[in-house]
Order: C-alpha cells, then structure tokens, then sequence
C-alpha cells in the first residue's frame, strides 16, 4: 500500500477545490459531489468560505483508492492567504498544481512554483477546464514547458495503457543511463519514472474539466502508478512514551468549534501515543484524524500520518518535535501593516481576540503601541483584511475597522558600533556589551558570543541571546523592525550578589538600541523597503503606457521579451524590480487600461534601501527616547539607589572598558 500526503495548489479560480471533490468522488470518499459556488464543498467547510466561494483555511480528507492511500489537502489559491499555503508544503510528499486551460499559467501559479522548488515538492499538473471555449491545454502545455520546467511531460496513456512514445523518448533523455536501456528495451520502468519524478526532474501533467468529471480518473490513477511512500511505517507504541526516533512537523494551529486549540503535525519518524509529554509540561491530551470536518479520536499517530493534538499551547507553524530540531522560516511575508480602529469596542478584548487570530497566522504579528495606544497587524492585502474583519466579528461579536494600511518598512545599520547597556537598580546587577556590524542582505538578526566565560558565566550569555530574539527588536527611525544586523555578545558584568535573569534582559535590550543611537547619530541608520519581482504582459501597443508607468514608479525594468503562448497575438513581457510603495495598486490601472486583457503578476523580492527615505521620515513621528518599552537609556546606582544615565552619557558611566579594538 502507497501512503502519500499530497497538497492541492493553484491560482485563485482555477478550480482547485472543484478538482479535490471530483478526486473524492471518484475514489468513492464522497457519495455526492458538492460544488464550491452552491456552497457544498466537502473541503471548504468554514462558514466564511461558503459565504465567499474561496479557501481560506487548509482542510485535509482521506481517501483509498486501488494500493494508494492519499491524505490530500486543499490549500488556500488566493495569493493573501499565501502564507498559509506555505505552512503546508513543509510537510508534503507530493503537490498537484491546477492550471486553468483558459489562463495558462497566472501570476500566483509562479509565485506556487517558487515555493514548490523550495521545498522541494515533487509536483503533479492538472490542465483543469479544458472543456471550455478558449481553452487551449496543448498551448498551456508548451506554457508550462517553456516557463516552468521542459519536464513537464503530457502522461495520459495510450490505449495498451502505456506512456506515449513521445513521452517516452522525453523520459530517457532525461538519465544518461536511463537512455541506454530505453534504446535497448524500448521503454522506460515504472520505477525509473517515479524516481524522476520524486526527484523534480519530470512533472507529469493530465488534462480535463474537474467539474465535468474528465480527466479526473486519468489524474487518480496516475497518482497511484506513479507515487511511492516516503516514510517507512513505524512500530507501533502504545506507551504514553513517544519512540526514541519520533520526529514531526508542526503546519498548522487552529480552534476547534468548542475553542480547543489544535497542533496539526505530520509525523515524519517513529510513533507518537496519546498523553505523551512533548514539550515542558505540556501533553498530547487528544489525538485527532480529520476527515474534512469530522475527526476521529485514535490512540497514536504513526510515521507518515497527518493529524491534529489537543493539549499543547506554546506551539508554532513550522516548528519540529522530538527529533525534527529545524525550525522553518517562511518565504513569505506581509508588507503591509494596518492600525486597528475599535470601533467602540473594548481595546483590550480586541488585542485578545487578534492574539488568538495570530497563534493561528503567526504572520499576523499583533502588536500593541503603549505609545500610540493602537493595536497593529500585518496582512498581504485587502482580501485578508475582509476577512479578518469577518472573523472579528462572527467568532469574537466584535465590530472594528482599519485604516487604509501602511507599508512595513524595515531598518538596518551600514557602519559598525557598540552598544552598552547597563541595568543597576538597587539590589540588581547587569552590564552588557554588544558589537552591532551590518549583516548580508536578508539575514535578519544574527548572534555569536566573543566574550569568555571567565568574563561573563555561560548562564548570563545564554540570557543575552534568549532576550535578544524574545520579541522583535525595533530601530531608532521608524520604529520598524531591525533586520540584516550581525550581533557579538564582546563583554559583560554580573554580580555573584545581586544579578537575575532579567537583569540581563534589560541591559541587552538597552544595550541595543543604545548602539543604535550612537548610529543614529552619526547618520549610520538605514530604511529598507520591500520590493516586487513583477511580470507585466499586455498588447504590444501598450507597451510605452508601461513603460513610462515604470519609470514613474522607480522601477528596475529588464530587457523586454515577447510571447505568444497561449493567443496567436505576440504580446510584450515587462518584467523587473519596483518599490511595493510605488506598485502595489498598480493592477488596477493595468486592468484599466489593457481593458482586462493585461496580466500583472507581483510577488516580494526582498528588502532594499528606501528610494525616498526623507519624505518617509517625515511622515513618521517616531521619538526611540520616548519609546520607554524600548529605551536607550541605561540604570545605574550610587548612594544606595539607582538612578537614570541618557544613551549617550552611558560610555563615559560603563564599568566595562570599551572593546574600540574590535570597530578598527
């Protein structure tokens, strides 16, 4: 028996969750096939996506069919639930990428593929619509061929239930050694084909209209000729000790109806029985298999299933237990933030409701201002602000809005400094001292320790680095998130008398930003902004339109090229770098003028230096001395009580001698 967990993927409307129920159906899970636009889907379960016709949440289900096992998930295809998306390719063994045969690869279908080859997900295509007028899956094919990969191979069989010749042919050229034993016997083993596919070198592709029924059992079948399980099965433990070799990845976090919250993991390794301890204190209470809506409470979880724990509270998506020690970090990320207006509700009940929408999508980062007094979150576009403004509402019976959102700039340093925090009130003791050096391009914050143990215990080190990444440090301009940062712990002081952990909480933060404003100072701080990776294609016409639109918005525009496609018109292929701030409602016009006919695709290409950082700064009125949750300044003591020094009288009051030998 072949036992796979494979994800559904696809741009939004091309018929993905319409393709999971025709899998269903057919395999015989479902006795009636429901459909997305009557709101009777069997994987879109949630209220509101029966109210709009999409997927927001992923779902899994579970069907048999002839030696294939398939645990298959649907995934969200609209591109601001993306992230979501994202959590559950982590633990895929294959993917199946729905390509509509009317639009041909769209901008999200990239932005999927990307992510696909980042992980690693050996992929399967459905051509789905193909009965439709306009549709043209022969030139979708040759789309996907020339833009996605040249394996993406057509694998209907033929009549003596075979791959084509031509297929065939298209297999072998594939292996050196693969080639001389098609040349020999004529055709290639089954086995050899499931290993190019496994390893991405081939993409099999069906064809046929998922709402019609066609081409659904073709797919199916060829899901279970051509798959093969990736992880042996595990002995069974009935214990409430998971197996020396337990492994899982965590995907996803949600409440059940009753407002249980759920760790849903792929065990990737050994076994895992209910009432295990897995992290601290915290116990697997319940053990779930879903099936759409419906689970069932089983007593272990074994290698290679998919399931749901009840009873933990500090997990996240894409952190691994027992022996999976990697954590993941996402692709992708929001670049946008909006301020929530209550509406007349109760802001703390609010900021509640809003952390429990993001233990869920951690991507929302819900923070509150005690400076502003406004609760923050960030989303990836007005869909998902829709949305959570439903949830809100429908889950929490709370009614607020939100501004029109900001772009989430992010700071960073280009010139080394040292930073030094000092945090004495009475009867407390820490000294900090951390050298602050510009880091590679999306690097984020990094930490290593230049300090000897003899200068400061092991203890009190582990503490700078545990305070270091215990929330999301801030720059001195913005306020934004500091990224791209380089940071060595040189030296330090603690008391055998008075010292605590959190002493050393307070020096390190403080220590921080002191050296940030030293940096500050000497105008060694820097605004980041986000940039897209666009793909613009419209009519040869609108080309100087284009252009000028994208030298107006400060873009890095690459040679142009053509296409044709999937339309026997050649069209004109934009393709380059721009500012979020300056793209991000460009669709709109694209729309407008091409008459719909245009296709804009955006997807983040990383942070760069801000174009227009004064005009920025302007508009921001960010005082870091005023922001007392992430001060500069530093507490020291004389004549038997502590007393406040200002950041940048902190270097003449430290006990420790500066490291200026480390800034040469």
């Amino acid at each position: 028996m072949t036992q796979i967990v494979a994800g559904i993927v696809a741009h939004v409307d091309a018929g993905k969750t319409t393709l999971s129920e025709a899998l269903l159906y057919q395999a015989g899970a479902l006795r009636q096939l429901g459909r997305v636009d009557k709101g009777d889907a069997f994987l879109d379960s949630d209220a509101l996506e029966k109210q709009r016709g999409i997927t927001i949440f992923s779902h899994q289900a579970l069907l048999q069919y002839q030696d294939l096992a398939l645990t298959l998930v649907d995934t969200p295809g609209h591109v601001d639930f993306a992230t979501q998306t994202e959590q559950v390719l982590s633990i895929l063994d294959y993917a199946i990428l729905v390509v509509s045969a009317t639009d041909g690869i769209q901008g999200h279908t990239r932005t999927l593929w990307r992510l696909l080859e980042r992980y690693q997900v050996p992929t399967f295509i459905f051509i789905n619509k193909s009965d439709l007028t306009g549709a043209d899956p022969a030139g979708v094919l040759r789309q996907l061929q020339t833009e996605l990969a040249e394996g993406c191979l057509d694998f209907r069989l033929t009549d003596q239930g075979e791959l084509s010749a031509t297929t065939q042919e298209a297999l072998a050229l594939a292996d050196e050694h693969l080639l001389d034993d098609f040349l020999a016997t004529g055709s290639v083993p089954d086995t050899a084909v499931r290993a190019l596919i496994r390893q991405r070198q081939v993409v099999p592709c069906y064809f046929g209209a998922a709402l019609k029924m066609t081409g659904v059992a073709d797919l199916l079948a060829g899901l279970a000729r051509w798959t093969e399980t990736k992880y042996a099965a595990a002995k069974t433990v009935n214990a409430p000790t998971a197996a020396a070799d337990f492994g899982a990845r965590i995907f996803k976090i949600s409440h059940d109806d009753k407002g249980e919250r759920l760790t849903w993991v792929r065990v990737l390794s050994g076994s895992l029985p209910a009432k295990t301890v897995l992290l601290g204190t915290e116990k697997a209470n319940q053990l779930r298999r879903y099936n759409g809506a419906k689970y069932t409470v089983v007593s272990a979880l074994q290698t290679g299933e998919v399931g749901a724990i009840a009873g933990l509270t500090t997990t996240f998506p894409g952190q691994g237990l027992g022996g999976v020690t990697t954590q993941i970090r996402p692709a992708l990320r929001p670049v946008l933030t909006y301020a929530v207006r209550p509406q007349g509700e109760d802001p703390h009940a609010c900021l509640v409701a809003l952390r429990q929408l993001e233990d869920e999508d951690p991507q929302l980062h819900v923070t509150w201002s005690p400076q502003l007094q406004e609760i923050r979150v960030r989303l990836m576009g007005a869909v998902q602000l829709e949305v959570l403004q439903q949830l809100l509402a429908e889950r929490y019976q709370l009614a607020v809005s939100f501004d029109a959102g900001q772009i989430l700039y992010q700071e960073t340093i280009t010139a080394p400094v040292e930073g030094v925090g000092h945090f004495e009130p009475l009867r407390h003791y820490a000294e900090v001292h951390l050298l602050l050096q510009p880091g590679a391009r999306g690097s984020g914050l990094t930490f290593k320790s230049d300090c000897p143990l003899d200068v400061l215990g092991r203890n009190w080190q582990h503490q700078v680095v545990t305070n270091l990444f215990a929330k999301e440090q801030l720059g001195v301009l913005l306020g934004a998130p500091l990224t791209d940062v380089q940071i060595t712990l040189v030296a330090g002081r603690a008391s055998n008398v008075h010292s605590v952990g959190g002493d050393f909480r307070e020096a390190t933060w403080r220590a921080l930003r002191q050296g940030l404003m030293m940096l500050k100072q000497q105008d060694a701080c820097q605004i980041l902004e986000p940039w897209y990776q666009f793909r613009l294609e419209l009519a040869g016409a609108q080309t100087g339109r284009a252009l000028n639109d994208l030298q107006e918005m400060h873009a890095e525009i690459d040679p142009l090229t053509t296409s044709s496609t999937t339309t026997a018109a050649a069209r004109t292929i934009l393709t380059g770098t721009a500012p979020v701030a300056t793209m991000q409602n460009y669709a709109q016009a694209v729309n407008a003028y091409s008459h719909g006919q245009g296709q804009l695709s955006c997807t983040l290409a990383g942070y760069r230096p801000c174009h227009e950082p004064t005009a920025v700064l302007a508009a921001n009125a960010y005082d870091p001395v005023a922001d007392l949750e992430n001060t500069p300044d530093s507490v020291f003591c004389a004549r038997g009580a502590g007393y406040p020094v200002a950041w940048d009288q902190v270097p003449a009051a430290a006990h420790l001698a500066y490291q200026a030998d480390l800034l040469q």
